[in-house]
């Protein structure tokens, strides 16, 4: 049972979402083709040409949110909005949406935490030089951000660098890696990854030179990695495999270098990015302020054997892991790596003990397929025992003593999947759309938008 006499009056409860995946409008507002456009539409479902028609509906969602309580709303910038072209002129138009709607998240007394890259941006820096592959890429975000810290300064007092860089970096149809020889790929990662790294340094930077009042952090899909058993060989992959997979590049965005054991498995497989004497100076200028954790799950790993299994997402794939299915856990088809709300405890702790930097809980969601019954309700029973027992975690980390800021739960209201659509659906609140037929993207709340609602009124 959740006591939010536990949580601080400071606590900031909110809700979350991604602009790719929500806004729509594509074709609307001055706003250019973005990589995330691309890999969406060639999945064959839903796109995000329309998603959740938040481009339309933006003020009746803002009133919903009021309607929740909500303290704090996680949303994102699209750079495809903002600066629609490789020149990296402003959108007066693309300003002006996001001017409206932070305006009134403001008057409604909610917090904006803005992210500025959210696996989405302009596909015509990926044709002019390839995207993040190239060191010009630095610049062009640099100038983005420069361009929101000073329109937005006053306004959005949190801001997100880039959410979940190991997904960012890792699937190719996001960011313009199509190398289609394996090595070639996992170098222009490894490339790609440090020149965001640089990118977000430099941006802290910058945001304490334009507004220091100001709080910036990243996003991090926390990798929570069990042994399969106790062997010594699987308790090493485990410890390995988070190395790469988390920490590797949290490293790099709070102490501007990598652990000892990831600098020499990059170096013996010749993976090691060229990282400049100017970089070294960005990347130690800096640190966030805090750090956005998403979590949805924990895997686990085992000694590697035999050869690398290419089936796996490119950040699974390695030759000194296997990543592995874990039998105690509980699993639906969406979550089919399984419910694990102690995994969030696991994870936190682990990060606060290696970084000393508040946290804040930027993602966390149920997916299901979902449809309203005759009533036009749905009953999200499954979504709740979730939610609660992962916020029953927060409370216990907030008894320990971590610095938890906040919690907003994956998503506010269902939002387009890049390969699934709507048929996976994570929202509060539903989305009257099928794949094929946007409809009106009609809004209901569902039976967790009113137990998220009374649990955030307990506290007041």
């Amino acid at each position: 049972m959740i006591d939010t006499n536990a949580f601080p009056k400071s606590f900031l409860w909110g809700v979350s979402t991604s602009a790719f995946q929500i806004e729509g409008g594509a074709l609307e507002g001055g706003r250019g083709v973005a990589t995330t456009d691309l890999a969406s539409r060639a999945s064959g479902m839903a796109d995000t040409s329309v998603a959740s028609d938040h481009y339309h509906h933006w003020r009746e969602d803002v009133a919903l949110m009021k309607e929740l309580g909500i303290r704090v709303y996680r949303m994102g910038f699209s750079w495809s909005r903002i600066m629609p072209h490789a020149d990296a002129v402003p959108s007066r138009e693309g300003l002006a949406f996001y001017d409206a709607l932070i305006d009134e998240l403001l008057r409604q007394g909610i917090q904006p935490l803005v992210t500025l890259y959210h696996f989405e941006c302009p596909q015509a820096l990926v044709d002019s030089f390839g995207g993040w592959q190239s060191r010009k890429m630095i610049d062009s975000y640099l100038e983005y951000a420069r361009v929101c810290f000073e329109h937005f300064k006053g306004r959005v007092k949190m801001w997100v660098t880039v959410n979940e860089q190991l997904i960012a970096t890792n699937a190719g149809e996001l960011c313009g890696n199509h190398a289609s020889d394996p090595e070639r790929y996992l170098q222009n990662v490894w490339t790609m990854s440090c020149h965001v790294s640089i990118a977000e340094h430099r941006a802290i930077t910058l945001l304490r030179k334009i507004d220091p009042e100001a709080k910036i952090g990243p996003v991090c899909s926390i990798q929570v990695i069990y042994p399969l058993s106790c062997l010594s060989e699987d308790v090493l992959a485990a410890g390995h495999a988070e190395e790469i997979m988390e920490f590797s590049l949290l490293d790099m965005s709070v102490r501007g270098e990598y652990s000892p054991y990831v600098k020499s498995y990059l170096q013996k497989r010749g993976l090691y990015p060229e990282i400049l004497e100017e970089d070294e100076r960005a990347l130690h200028s800096s640190s966030p302020d805090f750090i956005g954790v998403n979590y949805y799950f924990s895997v686990c790993a085992k000694e590697k054997v035999g050869a690398v299994n290419r089936k796996l997402p490119p950040f699974w794939q390695s030759d000194a892991f296997d990543i592995c299915e874990n039998p105690y856990l509980e699993k639906s088809e969406y979550m089919d790596k399984g419910i694990d709300p102690q995994g969030l405890t696991v994870g936190m702790e682990k990060l606060y003990n290696r970084y000393r930097l508040p946290m804040i809980v930027t993602e966390n969601g149920m997916a299901a397929r979902e449809t309203p019954d005759r009533e036009g309700k749905i009953h999200d029973s499954y979504r709740i025992e979730y939610l609660e027992k992962h916020i029953e975690q927060i409370q216990l980390m907030l008894e320990e003593g971590l610095p938890v800021l906040g919690y907003c739960p994956w998503s506010f209201i269902d939002v387009v999947s890049s390969h699934q659509g709507f048929s996976k659906r994570y929202g509060l609140v539903y989305v009257d759309r099928t794949e094929e037929d946007p409809k009106e993207c009609a809004r209901i709340c569902k039976d967790s938008f009113y137990w998220y609602q009374r649990l955030i009124r307990r506290q007041d």
